[in-house]
């Protein structure tokens, strides 16, 4: 039996199908094909650099469906089940809104891989797919170590992505990862993740945990057993870190080079009605104790700012972005507010009239990646989407990358940190420009 995994793109340029030159190992389809029988030849696809091979003898296709890339996932599926060839959906998106679905697929599968995965296979070899398989969710990868040998010769950067941990204890009202795990966390026991870390080669880890270090006490568990490993790592934290000495000692010991955080918004009303209390301090001082102490103990931050909150005008949204030029983050990231399906942010917006695109903006023909998707409470949708755009480009130009290298205590802090501050950032604004207004899907 012959299982085909595919990645897919989210879609098209205007003259071509976009190719994602900053694109990292997709993890989760590794992940699944480490829990297949030896017996099961498997075939990674990546839609995001190479053509998919529809004509190719194959007996399932599995596809991992995002809501950015839900209307190629689509379309990759339409074509080979054309073709007589039984597709399976799952992923984040399949979950929340598994109906929508499984209008383009033989079978939906929701919740976690592991549970069902080997049930799936098992009905496929024998002709009887269910329509639906819903798993429990519960710790990431039981037992399981990722297939790694599929993604050679594909281009990815060359950085190891792992999972220590999964879900948020936090309810952010925008985040579909609070509405896929319920506010639960789980983690991942710390000696398969040494014994994953000791089955590959490379020294340079991203863990791609949601927050990893919603369970501290785990954390630090895990810190310790990387020291002696000797390895460089980054993953997604909160900024309440900071509160913790012995935590932030543990993370710098163990290789932590920094971390994407969640900054949001400057404005505690905005932090308040998202439901992002852990932010708030007492009282809130525009994060400047916590940036202070990141940058003592040498962090390179990329941060994460979302813009569109009720709070937000054009003039708040300027001065987040001299907010990040001005601490010289390594990176950032300044997100259009998006309302994902299965969220409050969009169960709220849908009773208020305010969503757009008939209210499935990830379907629309005419909707544009990071375009708004939603009328804003305080400036136009127009005006929001050229907001975002404006703080990416010139956060991004070559003149404040430039800038925002000084900073000794960061960036400069040794000639490793410099090379990867100067090797990613020209990589990330090539990047962020070209994605800018592209279509979803190619049709």
């Amino acid at each position: 039996m012959k299982v085909t995994l595919v990645r897919p793109n989210i879609g098209r340029l205007e003259h071509s199908l976009f190719v994602d030159e900053a694109r990292m190992e997709p993890l989760q389809l590794g992940v699944l094909a480490g829990m297949l029988p030896s017996h099961v030849d498997v075939e990674l696809v990546d839609d995001r650099a190479e053509e998919i091979p529809y004509d190719a003898a194959t007996d399932l296709v599995a596809i991992t469906v995002e809501t950015f890339t839900a209307r190629r996932a689509y379309e990759i599926a339409s074509a080979y089940r054309s073709r007589n060839v039984p597709v399976v959906m799952g992923g984040m998106h399949a979950t929340l809104l598994p109906d929508e679905v499984a209008k383009h697929a033989d079978a939906v599968y929701t919740g976690d891989a592991a549970p069902l995965w080997s049930q799936v296979i098992a009905d496929a070899q024998q002709g009887r797919l269910e329509p639906r398989y819903h798993a429990s969710v519960g710790p990431p990868q039981p037992g399981i170590l990722t297939r790694r040998d599929l993604f050679q010769g594909k281009g990815y950067l060359p950085i190891t992505l792992l999972q220590f941990s999964r879900g948020c204890r936090y309810s952010c009202e925008f985040c579909a990862t609070s509405a896929f795990f319920g506010q639960h966390h789980f983690c991942r026991r710390v000696d398969e993740v040494i014994l994953e870390i000791q089955n590959q080669r490379r020294k340079h880890l991203f863990f791609v945990d949601d927050n990893i270090l919603a369970n501290r006490r785990a954390a630090k568990q895990l810190f310790r057993a990387l020291i002696p490993l000797g390895v460089k790592w980054v993953s997604q934290a909160t900024i309440d870190m900071t509160h913790d000495q012995e935590l932030m000692e543990l993370m710098v010991e163990s290789g932590c080079l920094g971390n994407v955080i969640g900054f949001e918004s400057l404005d505690p009303q905005n932090l308040r009605s998202m439901h992002k209390t852990q932010n708030l301090g007492a009282p809130f001082e525009r994060y400047e104790p916590q940036i202070q102490i990141l940058r003592d103990y040498g962090l390179q931050t990329w941060a994460a700012f979302t813009i569109g909150h009720d709070h937000d005008t054009p003039e708040s949204i300027a001065q987040l972005l001299d907010f990040a030029i001005q601490h010289k983050f390594t990176f950032a990231a300044f997100n259009v507010l998006m309302p994902y399906p299965g969220t409050p942010l969009y169960t709220r917006l849908a009773k208020e009239g305010r969503l757009l695109y008939d209210g499935q903006w990830w379907l629309h023909p005419e909707y544009r990646f990071n375009h708004a998707a939603f009328r804003p409470a305080r400036m136009s949708a127009n005006e929001l989407t050229q907001a975002g755009f404006h703080c990416r480009s010139t956060f991004n130009s070559i003149g404040t990358i430039v800038k925002r290298a000084f900073d000794t205590k960061t960036n400069l802090r040794s000639l490793y940190r410099l090379a990867i501050y100067l090797l990613y950032n020209p990589l990330f604004r090539q990047e962020t420009l070209k994605k800018h207004g592209m279509r979803l899907g190619t049709r």
